[in-house]
């Protein structure tokens, strides 16, 4: 929840690594809010969508206050008794949305920098774990590591 107005909110996915870096230190500076977290394994055993509306209940229990209403981006709400509101395309229309959208590519994307250190054969800190051609090749040389996504089509098994 933004506690005030935050110039330059958008989709994560159009802004530049340095814009949303900045934008996500002063989002949780000037907001409440909660992180949730799926690992690889209880994706691979609920499957990509099911993690992420797991993800987002766990972030709205992790919030420091009850919200009034929670916006979800896309079709799905999370199994909770909390007012919500399912907005396609959200994160490129509602301020909340897209704050939280920037927050956790930021995060993810500082978690795979931090892999890169333990996982070097994968480049995580340039493809930060996304399908690219690039990793794609990785995994077809190295097959994968403990923390790639099995159940993932781009996944190569050794």
């Amino acid at each position: 929840m933004l506690k005030e107005n935050i110039p330059g909110l958008k989709d994560s996915k159009k802004l530049s690594p340095k814009t949303r870096s900045a934008l996500a230190k002063l989002i949780l500076e000037n907001s409440y809010f909660g992180f949730g977290i799926v690992n690889n394994i209880q994706i691979d055993k609920i499957n990509i969508l099911k993690a992420s509306l797991l993800a987002m209940k766990r972030a709205i229990l992790n919030l420091p206050i009850k919200p009034a209403l929670v916006l979800v981006d896309g079709i799905h709400k999370p199994d909770l008794n909390v007012p919500m509101r399912t907005i396609i395309g959200g994160d490129a229309s509602e301020p909340e949305i897209s704050a939280a959208s920037i927050v956790a590519k930021v995060y993810r994307d500082n978690l795979m920098i931090q892999y890169n250190s333990k996982f070097p054969n994968y480049d995580f800190i340039n493809n930060k774990g996304y399908g690219t051609a690039e990793h794609l090749r990785l995994l077809k040389i190295n097959g994968y590591c403990e923390i790639h996504r099995k159940s993932f089509k781009g996944v190569i098994y050794k």
